[in-house]
């Protein structure tokens, strides 16, 4: 895969899948844009341009820097709060919603444009597997990522003659700073790669490659789509 000459933005790019995937897009010559709330050393390494987005607050103006035309858009600001549903106050509901979906529609919706110009563009949103597969203590995130899953869909059809393909991502436990108080101990980093059939938890270079299949040429017949990317969680036992 090559991505010379073509501008990606990439969203929450600071640390885990985000910054996985702009190193991985760096390595492919792709022309980076990167946002996030802050710009993290690692980050700084690849030499982007950064722009500063808090996408729960209005983006208004904030992209307005970006190039006339763009070829794909990574949407990777993501939450983990596991609790029990009856101790999970509608203030939490609201700002999963707020991080996960509406923050990802401003972000389209200031860049859908740019997209439309390139004749040939691709968007890539995250889900998780706990989205499609009932688990207990994940019905915050589990509900903001579905809504994702139906905006990928409802966008898919919408811009498919436009030009611009969407489509999902859906990763279980992967190896984040989000996912640290999860894997804290080699007792629980254990215990969560036994519960995938292929006996580990997720990489973000796993993320990162399947985001750079769907983000290039390779992927030009796939949108509307939600791929696990989970070791088999989702659909084996």
């Amino acid at each position: 895969m090559e991505f010379a000459d073509k501008n990606i933005l990439i969203v929450g790019a600071s640390s885990g899948i985000g910054l996985a995937t702009a190193r991985l897009l760096h390595t492919l010559n792709a022309h980076l844009f990167t946002a996030s709330r802050h710009h993290s050393p690692e980050l700084a390494e690849l030499g982007t341009t950064f722009v500063e987005l808090d996408v729960t607050q209005p983006v208004g103006t904030v992209l307005d820097g970006l190039p006339e035309v763009l070829h794909g858009v990574v949407y990777c600001p993501g939450s983990i709060k596991l609790r029990p549903f009856e101790r999970i106050p509608a203030e939490d509901f609201r700002a999963d919603l707020e991080l996960n979906v509406l923050g990802a529609v401003q972000v389209l919706q200031a860049c859908m444009k740019r997209l439309k110009k390139a004749n040939g563009a691709s968007v890539v949103l995250f889900s998780t597997v706990a989205a499609d597969t009932g688990m207990a203590f994940h019905a915050s995130i589990a509900t903001a990522k579905a809504a994702v899953e139906g905006l990928t869909r409802a966008l898919a059809a919408e811009y498919a003659a436009s030009g611009v393909r969407v489509n999902c991502v859906a990763p279980s436990l992967t190896n984040t700073p989000l996912a640290a108080a999860l894997l804290n101990t080699p007792e629980k980093a254990e215990a969560s790669a036994k519960r995938h059939p292929l006996q580990r938890i997720g990489e973000p270079q796993d993320l990162a490659y399947m985001t750079s299949f769907l983000l290039s040429d390779h992927g030009s017949f796939v949108t509307g789509q939600v791929l696990p990317v989970d070791g088999g969680m989702g659909r084996l036992k």
